[in-house]
């Protein structure tokens, strides 16, 4: 177990079909909300002027506007984390979440040889509260890492969210650089005195050794959703309700459509979804920790290819049928990390996914919880801490429903040459931390 998480050294403190005019989809399901409930949004009407100019439009298109338009969409102008959003992440809940991811870093940092500088890299930071922990473990073990250069580069499309991460992370003595044209698009200094940079790309971030976060992240990508019929595979496609003028359906595609090519051809389920935009990422990821080092630590909803409808929204905290009142509600799809891995195209070694519970366990979230409550003298504290770590290790809430998953350079597994004559010997790499126990050489 290693002596920094005993130490208690840290304080107390988320391309489209061509369809045929003469359209005859077969009903697939939709909302059961009677119509007088479904709120016309300004999302809505425009998605049914979509749909009546161009055809029904695929579950990825209608994820991509209803998440992202640029006017109009979920995650572009609203704070929709915590108590008083739609959804908490692990960050919000409790501060040993990012505590321990910190250590995973760092103990990557140190298994890889303590290179000179690296950057950290997360891709959707939420209100910044994960980096923010993350930073802070940094800083609390400032001998460990005081010859390493660190950046931080936070990719971020929701300008309301890079102002709350700015206000979370930076120093306000040091004003914000602002270019909204740029790639990087807003500079500023941590409160720890590292240079930090806004992109909404993950192709604008320099290249070199960098550790990448994403933490729900890859679980709000657009999929395409498919369905097996006697014809083959057809596409779930959302189209009007003909019966009600402002109401959405789900229909299926009559013939075959472009999206067909990410199923694989001995898939056995007679639900699919795939996410091309994730694969876009994972590949990107992937040739940069093979070219210029470092690891991936990816956290999310998901499966190792088994599920089939994933499909759901969340508003006020709960369930939300996906295509009533759309743009008041986050839609998500639990990640399919067989398709990761296969993305990765054997570029880079994977590891998991494993269950959040199991991750943090081997990382030391028991022992970290008896510091901070030993800490600790305050009954509501107190409670808290234990109500935090419920959350996120009960298999039942967030224990079971989180994995973990993470990419890294070949060497890292098998050390830096694959094959050794019988003459020679390597140390063996140290085991990487979280998927399996965490250990200090």
């Amino acid at each position: 177990m290693s002596v920094l998480v005993r130490a208690g050294v840290w304080p107390l403190r988320a391309a489209r079909a061509v369809i045929p005019c003469f359209w005859r989809g077969k009903y697939f399901s939709s909302g059961k909300e009677p119509a007088e409930n479904n709120l016309v949004t300004p999302m809505l009407r425009h998605l049914i002027y979509k749909i009546k100019s161009t055809g029904p439009i695929t579950v990825a298109e209608y994820m991509k506007e209803v998440l992202t338009n640029p006017a109009k969409g979920y995650y572009v102008h609203r704070d929709m984390l915590g108590e008083e959003g739609d959804f908490i992440t692990s960050p919000e809940i409790s501060q040993i979440f990012g505590e321990l991811l910190g250590i995973w870093f760092i103990s990557e940092w140190i298994a890889t040889g303590k290179t000179a500088a690296f950057q950290l890299v997360e891709l959707g930071p939420g209100r910044g509260t994960l980096s923010g922990d993350i930073l802070r473990v940094f800083s609390q073990l400032g001998s460990v890492l005081k010859n390493c250069d660190i950046s931080v580069h936070l990719v971020e499309v929701s300008q309301k969210l890079s102002e709350i991460q700015a206000l979370t992370l930076t120093e306000e003595k040091v004003p914000l650089e602002r270019d909204a044209g740029a790639p990087v698009y807003m500079k500023g200094v941590t409160k720890s005195g590292i240079p930090i940079s806004w992109y909404r790309d993950l192709q604008d971030i320099p290249k070199g050794f960098s550790f990448y976060l994403a933490h729900e992240f890859f679980d709000v990508l657009p999929v395409h959703k498919f369905q097996k019929t006697p014809h083959g595979w057809r596409e779930v496609l959302i189209d009007i309700d003909p019966h009600v003028s402002d109401k959405l359906r789900f229909v299926l595609a009559p013939c075959a459509t472009p999206a067909e090519a990410f199923i694989q051809c001995d898939e056995t389920r007679d639900h699919v979804e795939v996410c091309p935009d994730a694969g876009v990422i994972i590949q990107e990821l992937s040739e940069r920790i093979a070219v210029t080092g470092g690891a991936a630590l990816i956290a999310d909803y998901g499966h190792d290819g088994t599920k089939t409808d994933t499909f759901r929204g969340f508003c006020g905290h709960k369930l939300h049928d996906v295509l009533i009142a759309p743009g008041t509600a986050d839609l998500t799809a639990d990640v399919d990390f067989s398709y990761l891995r296969r993305m990765a195209q054997g570029k880079v070694a994977s590891l998991g996914p494993v269950k959040q519970k199991t991750f943090l366990k081997n990382m030391g979230i028991d022992v970290r919880l008896k510091v901070l409550l030993d800490k600790s003298d305050e009954p509501s504290l107190r409670q808290q801490l234990l109500q935090g770590y419920d959350m996120l290790m009960n298999p039942k809430e967030m224990g079971e429903r989180f994995n973990f998953f993470a990419l890294l350079p070949h060497q890292r597994l098998h050390g830096r040459n694959h094959q050794i004559n019988a003459l020679q010997s390597e140390p063996s790499p140290s085991p990487v931390a979280g998927f399996s126990e965490l250990v200090w050489r």
